[in-house]
């Protein structure tokens, strides 16, 4: 299964974001979306797992968003917070994979057996940090990610 893992739009989905995330059977949204729109583009791609990041509390149409999400994909348990700071709170000692967004530095990390992703920011340029977002290949033997950059 091909998984995208995109964070930090802060408004703005842009078209090589859209076009990395072609072909994937899942996307994931790790927080400071900025706009619901986003979210309607990216459901048209794929089924959706998101949550509120910082900057998107407040705003009405964020308010049902979860804080944090766990669930499973292709039998890989999956925690989903917008700051890893909230992660050891949540953390269920069966989660295999942790997606966490903004730092707005992107991260592969694996502690054991336990994938710490962030798939970076793929929204405005910040910090003189890297645009990129992840893709992953999950399959019930491995996980598979990889840090795509989306501008030069």
């Amino acid at each position: 299964m091909k998984v995208g893992v995109i964070s930090d739009t802060h408004g703005l989905l842009r078209p090589e974001a859209l076009a990395a995330l072609q072909g994937c059977e899942r996307i994931i949204h790790a927080g400071d979306i900025g706009s619901p729109d986003i979210l309607a583009q990216l459901a048209c791609l794929a089924p959706l797992y998101v949550v509120r990041g910082n900057n998107d509390l407040g705003a009405e149409w964020a308010a049902e968003l979860a804080d944090r999400l766990q669930f499973d994909l292709d039998g890989w348990p999956v925690l989903l917070v917008h700051d890893i700071a909230d992660v050891q709170a949540a953390l269920d000692p069966a989660v295999k994979w942790v997606i966490t967004g903004h730092s707005h530095k992107p991260s592969i990390e694996w502690r054991g057996e336990r994938l710490y992703l962030n798939p970076g920011s793929a929204g405005r340029r910040r910090f003189k940090l890297p645009v990129t977002l992840a893709l992953v290949e999950v399959e019930a033997g491995g996980i598979e990610p990889r840090i795509v950059q989306l501008l030069e």
